[in-house]
């Protein structure tokens, strides 16, 4: 028999971890390939990890709500001796065992056994990596407690724990609730800011935050404080573009059996203004700029529990009119279903929600990192406007909206961004209502 390692698989650039939410297959059970084996959760998604081969699960190497990082290996399945072990050659008798195997394996024996003396304070979630440095380096639970962490909800990471052991330096451990005091030539870190408590009365009702909701608002928040958000307002008139769809809409669900929104109307305009400012297809890592090959257009959609996912429709730009109505059906639908997989939100490279659905004119939304722009699609409203011809100027009534732009203005100046979600207008006010489709 041959033992498998069924490990967590990638699921984007910007996603390093995952949290376990519940094992669907017990040890001694028997699994099918592309049987899921457990649930996990991103601060984008909830999604199934299959089996990549038949087998019986014969060890789990995490329990739920341990969060586990991007390749790690989460369970090992027994298979017939012909399956593959690994992505390696199988190991055999005359084969000694790698030694980066034996390393993993080590390793989770250690974070196994150190899991125990190491707990939990309140709502803080220790790694076993971390608990394990703790342990080697004789932390107490109550220093452990006291370090600040700069992980996802206030995590200590393995770089929290090397800093704080840096500066601890040779002293002896203590069991003291406040870190070592630090050298005199360093300046002492500020407590990190709370916020002021909230008065309960006894008529007031406590509604604790769903686990998508404080990942939502921790993504939130840590996007603030990374891209300096400006904001360029425009108006477009679609006067043409409302006719255009009214006419042929019909047609068109009957053709397609689709029906014929105004979204892929506005990602296809979107699309080619990328096209025309690629600059605005990028992202920043520290002091460099990651220009996008590809126009991955993320889709803001709302769930039936009231929280956002951002479903991405990848390569925009090479779809036709047809195509990217399937598109944003297709991801619309399987998101309101919870049906969407990693893979669906994953890789976008600009964002686009639209905020008319529910009435607003105009929003000023928070960029989706690691992109630099996010535009906000209002509420298209019949006003008066003034129109003008060759034979003067005249009042009349238009189909008009505001188009929305932020940008991270430490890499996307005034002009670009101004311009930009011009060419989004242009491409709306130069639309064909002779158009075939």
């Amino acid at each position: 028999m041959a033992r498998f390692e069924l490990k967590l698989p990638k699921m984007g650039e910007s996603v390093a971890e995952a949290t376990i939410t519940s094992w669907l297959k017990e040890v001694g059970d028997t699994i099918e390939a592309d049987e899921a084996v457990l649930e996990i959760a991103t601060d984008k998604v909830d999604s199934e990890v299959p089996s990549e081969v038949d087998g019986v699960l014969v060890e789990k190497l995490f329990n739920v709500d341990d969060v586990v990082n991007v390749g790690q290996t989460i369970a090992i399945i027994e298979t017939d001796g012909d399956a593959p072990q690994t992505a390696a050659a199988p190991k055999t008798e005359s084969t000694p065992e790698p030694e980066a195997a034996k390393e993993v394996a080590k390793t989770v024996e250690v974070a196994k056994e150190t899991a125990e003396p190491i707990t939990s304070n309140g709502d803080r979630f220790y790694s076993p990596l971390v608990k394990n440095m703790a342990k080697a380096e004789g932390i107490s639970q109550s220093e452990l407690d006291a370090i600040p962490g700069t992980g996802k909800d206030g995590r200590v990471t393995k770089n929290d724990m090397m800093a704080y052991l840096e500066n601890r330096g040779s002293q002896p451990a203590t069991t003291q609730a406040a870190p070592a005091t630090p050298q005199k030539t360093e300046a002492p870190k500020a407590a990190p800011k709370t916020a002021a408590p909230v008065s309960v009365n006894g008529g007031d009702e406590i509604i604790e935050m769903t686990r998508m909701g404080k990942l939502i608002a921790h993504h939130m928040v840590e996007s603030v404080q990374t891209s300096a958000h400006v904001q360029s307002f425009i108006e477009a008139d679609v006067t043409n573009i409302w006719n255009w769809r009214k006419k042929v809409k019909n047609d068109f669900a009957k053709r397609e059996g689709e029906n014929l929104t105004f979204t892929p109307i506005f990602m296809e305009a979107v699309a080619k203004a990328l096209r025309d400012f690629p600059l605005m297809n990028i992202s920043v890592q520290g002091d460099t700029i990651i220009k996008k090959k590809n126009i991955n257009l993320g889709m803001a959609a709302a769930l039936p529990d009231g929280n956002l996912i951002v479903p991405v429709i990848k390569n925009a730009d090479q779809l036709n009119l047809v195509g990217m109505t399937k598109q944003v059906n297709d991801l619309a639908n399987r998101a309101r279903q919870n049906q969407l997989k990693p893979d669906d939100i994953q890789g976008g490279t600009y964002t686009v929600t639209n905020v008319g659905t529910f009435g607003s004119v105009m929003g000023t939304p928070i960029i989706n990192q690691p992109q630099v722009g996010i535009l906000a699609l209002g509420a298209i409203r019949k006003v008066p406007a003034v129109i003008e011809t060759p034979e003067g100027d005249f009042i009349g009534i238009r189909y008009k909206m505001f188009l929305s732009h932020s940008y991270d203005h430490r890499v996307v100046n005034g002009a670009l961004g101004g311009q930009f979600v011009q060419a989004v207008k242009n491409y709306l006010e130069a639309w064909d209502i002779n158009r075939e489709i």
